[in-house]
């Protein structure tokens, strides 16, 4: 027997969820919570195999509520129920340790279905939200493009290679004969070309593409 745990905010949804599944051969609901602090206290003296868990709740929200839950006990199941088929809502709580996602707006067939998929270890996503997991897949494993000395101007890279060998802004506006404000411009510049945000960073680059070797 499965034993499922049901949590979300509003009563009529609860009281209609475990009236379906109470119809389900196999599954037993042993508890109801209305927020997100109820279900991390419910699922740790219930212990239940599955979660329909809700993503918007009050206090605190189902993405931490999974987090907590799965950190405590990972064997627990955890299946977001959420009318959200929004890509931050999806990746979010998969990351936080859920193993399913349905929509609201689906069949209680699917959810049947999610519940029994989750229990036997594999993930659940509803269809229209499939493709956003698909899609960070890609992102995560897709090489970034390079940063190259190419993307920078010559004067550029002789900044570069001065606030790499630790020269300050006032410092190489003496050495290169040009104001501190134009320094200060051009290092700002380069964070931006370069998407890096600290001189270390810069070193780094500088010192791997060869401009130093400081």
């Amino acid at each position: 027997m499965t034993t499922i745990l049901i949590a979300d905010d509003h009563r009529v949804v609860r009281e209609g969820l475990r009236t379906l599944l109470a119809q389900e051969p196999g599954m037993e609901v042993v508890g109801e919570a209305a927020d997100g602090h109820e279900v991390v206290a419910a699922a740790r003296t219930l212990q239940p195999e599955v979660i329909i868990m809700d993503i918007a709740m009050p206090g605190l929200n189902g993405i931490e509520a999974t987090r907590q839950i799965v950190g405590e006990n990972p064997a627990i199941r955890v299946v977001a129920l959420s009318m959200y088929a929004d890509r931050r809502f999806v990746t979010q709580i998969l990351r936080a340790g859920a193993l399913g996602y349905v929509l609201k707006e689906a069949a209680f067939e699917e959810l049947a279905r999610a519940i029994q998929t989750v229990v036997s270890g594999k993930p659940y996503l509803s269809p229209a939200v499939a493709g956003f997991v698909v899609e960070e897949f890609v992102q995560q494993v897709s090489p970034a493009p390079a940063k190259s000395l190419a993307l920078l101007t010559s004067r550029e890279q002789e900044i570069l290679k001065l606030l790499a060998e630790g020269m300050r802004a006032r410092e190489i506006a003496q050495e290169l004969s040009i104001g501190q404000k134009t320094v200060e411009a051009h290092r700002q510049n380069l964070m931006n070309k370069l998407d890096m945000h600290s001189i270390a960073e810069l070193t780094r680059f500088a010192i791997r593409e060869g401009l130093t070797t400081v």
